[in-house]
């Protein structure tokens, strides 16, 4: 009699599929005064009296980060005041644990599935084709053989292998915001490949590691399993070159492939304003074109303006980020031109949404937040951490300016999405998000009764 193998149940959107804790990982340098180089916590402080050095909040976070430390606090007492970077802080730590047997250590992805770090690829052949990394790699090396010695570090193919793998696997640790704080190896997360069309999500509580699923999966197959690496915001060639640069791979995923998104990303705006629909600019060099929705005519004119005006917002994007008032002037000249999917539009709406909450102009920001609003949905998905967060955002800045109903919209709609992306018992959920909700409801609730 044949048994009958029990079928595994559907993954929905919003499970936590994997749950890890760092091999090895590192506090930014510019944040370790601030944080506990443990719990990543933003805390006052106290510095290790050993080494001078690291940072910890309460002696329970010196306690359980001393397993570790202790075996590179007098290498970090020799070296200072000097500050070491990031990443020959981390190769460090894996240097040293390595020495320790760490070679040995095993991290499940499943019941069997499991991941030990010279499983990690460290693209070996790669690097050394690498001008830029094997000039990186040998400015390691030095600060590397000043902190630990020449007996304590490997011969440099081993040593390569270490920086390879560090390169291509390390994930940035996040705050609840989505902001980079620090590094970390995370052995069995590195299993996931990446996708510009992920149906996963990295999400942190101080340095664990939270994977999510953010669409439904028939059964879990670790195979089929995406993250990003990158931020999506960007064009597909933009997206594929920072991933060939980065990662050693050209992305072949269906976004990438997607010509008329392609089209989109760099569109014009329809002139009709009974149209309005985007009319794709392949070069500036385009004769007269004619928008595929309602005929009208496009002019060369048009493009070469176009294209000018293309070139100036690049340049600002790259040089200007945190000012405000060149967002307004690029903005202000894209309008009616760009079409407002246009990815570079998309982008400086995000950036003079950021800008405009860091000078406190909040009704501005408020505006910015709304325009941006579909650009976020059309690029990032559904559902992604920054979608929620950014929702968040625009619904706390639209509460303080006492658009409660909107405020009341937008922080239903971050619910939604941060109850997949990051789950209910997330700090950012329980610390962030429901106490701004319940105050919106109780304001809501008042607006009423008058």
């Amino acid at each position: 009699m044949k048994v009958k193998l029990k079928a595994e149940p559907p993954v929905p959107p919003g499970t936590v599929i994997l749950t890890a804790k760092p091999f090895a990982f590192v506090l930014k340098s510019k944040l370790r005064s601030d944080r506990c180089n443990h719990c990543f916590n933003r805390a006052k402080v106290l510095r290790c009296s050993g080494c001078q050095y690291l940072y910890y909040c309460s002696r329970e976070c010196q306690k359980q980060a001393w397993n570790e430390h202790k075996y590179e606090c007098n290498y970090l007492r020799k070296i200072a005041p000097r500050t070491v970077p990031d990443a020959a802080h981390l190769m460090a730590r894996i240097i040293l644990k390595l020495q320790r047997g760490g070679d040995q250590e095993k991290d499940y992805y499943s019941a069997t599935g499991f991941r030990k770090f010279k499983d990690l690829m460290s693209h070996y052949s790669d690097l050394k084709e690498d001008a830029k990394r094997m000039e990186h790699f040998a400015s390691l090396s030095a600060v590397l053989l000043d902190l630990l010695g020449e007996s304590n570090l490997p011969n440099t193919a081993e040593l390569m292998g270490i920086y390879g793998r560090v390169c291509v696997n390390s994930f940035n640790i996040l705050d609840p915001e989505m902001l980079a704080i620090g590094t970390g190896i995370y052995l069995s997360a590195s299993i996931i490949d990446h996708s510009c069309d992920p149906n996963a999500v990295a999400v942190f509580e101080g340095t664990t590691l939270y994977i999510r699923t953010i669409k439904q999966f028939s059964t879990l197959d670790w195979k089929k399993v995406r993250i990003t690496y990158i931020d999506l915001l960007n064009s597909a060639p933009a997206r594929r070159t920072e991933l060939q640069t980065g990662y050693y791979f050209l992305c072949d995923c269906k976004r990438c492939l997607d010509s008329e998104e392609h089209l989109l990303m760099n569109s014009v705006q329809c002139p009709d304003s009974a149209c309005i629909k985007p009319v794709p600019v392949v070069s500036a060099l385009d004769s007269d074109r004619v928008c595929p929705s309602c005929g009208h005519n496009i002019k060369s004119e048009t493009l070469k303006q176009y294209q000018e005006l293309l070139d100036f917002t690049l340049q600002q994007l790259e040089v200007m980020k945190d000012i405000a008032y060149v967002c307004k002037v690029c903005l202000k000249k894209q309008q009616g031109l760009f079409h407002p999917l246009n990815i570079y539009h998309v982008k400086m709406l995000d950036l003079a949404f950021e800008s405009s909450i860091e000078m406190c102009q909040w009704e501005q920001a408020c505006q910015f937040g709304a325009e941006v609003k579909q650009g976020y949905r059309r690029y990032y998905g559904e559902f992604h951490p920054l979608t929620g967060i950014f929702h968040l955002k625009l619904g706390k800045l639209l509460l303080h300016q006492q658009h409660v109903q909107k405020a009341w919209e937008e922080l239903l709609e971050a619910k939604r999405i941060l109850a997949i992306t990051h789950g209910e018992n997330h700090i950012l959920f329980k610390k962030d998000f429901i106490p701004l909700l319940i105050q919106c409801e109780n304001e809501l609730q008042s607006e009423m009764r008058l």
